[in-house]
């Protein structure tokens, strides 16, 4: 059975081998940063007049186009990253930058998405061309992945939804990085960003995840990691996220009081997968941290799911360096899976490598999928994950807790996707807020399936992440699997666990639906969407949300990818402008919806073919 495995060093390393980091590091105080304002305006809201508007939700892809997202060796990680950023919202970004425009500004929900630390990297790299450094200054709700990968490389990243509501082009910003005080010289106005918690400070003002790697490798490998679960009266108190969480903690002398909103705690992880999009930076994480060759990494995996069955040359380098990395310290089945295995957010969980109560993060933004099955999945980014193979654990903060109630009867022909759409249109803009979300099927009718479907989208949720606790269903898929010895206890959240948003859907009310472009968000009952007759191109079932086919066309790589004009109905769980291919549209839906459009030759359900329900036939 998977557990949690002390560190292995490689034959021949000793322990006092290992470098010595002295503990206290030094704080970066740095020269006040300068420059001008590249705003981002929303091009729907009065350009041009005092009413505009800065862009809200720029997501990664937006960031680095998927085709931009490849290192064909650990050399020369950065250079298409740089050359790719903004590629298509703002074709003039990179000259933008080099003439003084350093300081970005954008609306709420920026760097929402994809774990793509492609982003932060590239955008860094960008400004250090010329000589410059950059900061992000955005609103609310910055996508916690990107947030975290910025800390870790050393891109500034300032919250102040008032900065970026002042802000006006040709504006020039002065920024401390010591205080994190930013200024609007141009207006002589000063902003004091949103806090960041204690280590999160620590990491950003002492050099980023590389130094603080360091500094921690060699106490993690001599200490050995151990899962201790709060007695009852203390788990009384807590969701199902806190109890794995705390579970899982480091630093044994932490109160459960120290567990709340904005903490940062050390946490073991159970399994720490990448794919072969995410593996080049981790590996060179690792390398930084470990110097490569001391020990083995921990609770590692990877798969090849991403860059595969496209046939381009670069593609291919990308995955090579992964599989090196896996020669070369002897990572084997289950643990590496080969192109044509499957999407790893299916994969790991039908080999045993997911278990109820694990806490799991994975490069990947959809590693939230995990929460299907009763453990914490959240997505990290690359030198995050990387950290985490040199220690054994990764650094987290506690999110907001937020409950979803599953109630009432489910409709024919409703699935998984139909409810996340759902969930997701009736949370609007706004989204889960960047919350927990304990999700609960009060009347176990959600197979894992489904759950798999519902946690994997708490990523378009904007979620730190969403988890079924164990329950029967649960139980009996792995019993189904021959698995009976789990490694964990039985949990579910505490009768006194405080939830700042509760709320019920009733599943009676929710029937098949079709999300248009361009925003999972965006969803409409698909009988309705069936009025209109929309036509499409291609018809496309698969990828980590509703099958374990491969992910290029879901982020527009490979031959299935659109064309400008093209149109696609697709069980993918992202339609981000560009995101199946640039100049195309894509629409989401089920599997079944998807299959019935594809033999009516127009977007509609299983209704409009005539059929009628039968669970035992068309269930899963």
């Amino acid at each position: 059975m998977h557990r949690i495995e002390p560190a292995r060093l490689k034959p021949g390393v000793s322990v006092d081998a290992l470098r010595d980091v002295p503990e206290n590091l030094t704080r970066q105080s740095g020269e006040v940063i300068r420059g001008r304002a590249l705003i981002f305006w929303d091009p729907a809201i009065l350009p041009g007049t005092r009413f505009a508007r800065k862009l809200d939700a720029i997501d990664t892809d937006q960031i680095t186009p998927a085709a931009h997202c490849v290192s064909e060796s650990l050399d020369t990680l950065d250079d298409k990253w740089k050359a790719g950023s903004f590629r298509y919202l703002m074709p003039d970004f990179r000259a933008r930058v080099h003439r003084g425009e350093n300081f970005i500004i954008a609306g709420d929900r920026f760097a929402i998405g994809s774990s793509r630390e492609m982003s932060p990297a590239g955008l860094k790299g960008v400004a250090e061309e010329v000589g410059l450094e950059m900061v992000v200054v955005c609103g609310n709700n910055m996508g916690d992945i990107f947030r975290r990968n910025s800390f870790n490389l050393g891109l500034h990243v300032v919250q102040s939804p008032d900065a970026v509501a002042d802000a006006r082009d040709g504006d020039e910003f002065s920024f401390d990085p010591y205080s994190r005080q930013l200024r609007n010289e141009t207006q002589d106005r000063t902003y004091q960003p949103v806090p960041l918690s204690a280590k999160e400070e620590e990491i950003r003002s002492t050099g980023g995840i590389f130094v603080v790697g360091r500094r921690e490798f060699k106490k993690s490998v001599v200490t050995s990691p151990s899962v201790d679960w709060p007695d009852a009266s203390d788990a009384h108190r807590m969701t199902t996220t806190e109890q794995i969480i705390w579970a899982h903690r480091v630093d044994k002398d932490l109160k459960p009081a120290d567990l709340k909103p904005g903490a940062t705690l050390r946490v073991y992880a159970d399994l720490l997968p990448a794919s072969d999009g995410t593996a080049p930076f981790s590996i060179h994480t690792f390398n930084q941290i470990t110097g490569g060759n001391t020990i083995d990494p921990r609770q590692a995996a990877i798969a090849n799911d991403h860059f595969v069955f496209t046939g381009v040359d670069a593609d291919d380098k990308q995955t090579a360096i992964g599989r090196e990395f896996a020669r070369l310290h002897d990572i084997r089945k289950p643990y590496y899976a080969t192109p044509g295995d499957g999407i790893f957010h299916f994969y790991f969980p039908e080999q045993g490598l997911v278990m109820p109560g694990q806490f799991i993060p994975g490069a990947d933004s959809h590693s939230r999928a995990y929460g299907a099955y009763g453990a914490v999945g959240i997505g990290v980014g690359s030198t995050t994950l990387g950290f985490g193979w040199a220690t054994g654990y990764i650094y987290f903060t506690l999110a907001r807790q937020r409950r979803v109630v599953f109630r009432g009867r489910l409709q024919p022909w409703v699935g998984g996707k139909d409810i996340v759409l759902e969930l997701l249109r009736r949370w609007g803009a706004k989204q889960s807020q960047g919350m927990s979300v304990e999700l609960v099927d009060a009347d176990r009718q959600l197979p894992i399936a489904y759950r798999n479907t519902i946690a994997n989208m708490m990523a378009e949720a904007e979620a730190l992440n969403g988890v079924f606790a164990p329950d029967a269903v649960t139980y009996d898929w792995y019993r189904g699997k021959g698995v009976t010895a789990l490694p964990y206890p039985p949990i579910s959240p505490g009768a006194g666990a405080i939830f700042e948003i509760d709320e019920t859907i009733d599943l009676s009310e929710v029937y098949p639906m079709i999300a248009k472009p361009f925003s999972p968000g965006n969803a409409f009952p698909a009988e309705e969407v069936a009025r209109e007759h929309l036509r499409f191109d291609k018809a496309l079932i698969g990828s980590c949300t509703n099958g374990r086919s491969w992910c290029g066309p879901c982020f527009g790589q490979g031959p299935d990818s659109l064309k400008p004009g093209q149109r696609a109905i697709t069980s993918f769980n992202r339609n981000w402008q560009n995101r199946m291919g640039l100049g195309g549209e894509g629409y989401l839906a089920s599997p079944a919806v998807v299959a019935a459009s594809a033999i009516l030759g127009f977007m509609a359900p299983p209704s409009a073919l005539g059929l009628t329900w039968d669970k035992d036939v068309f269930g899963v």
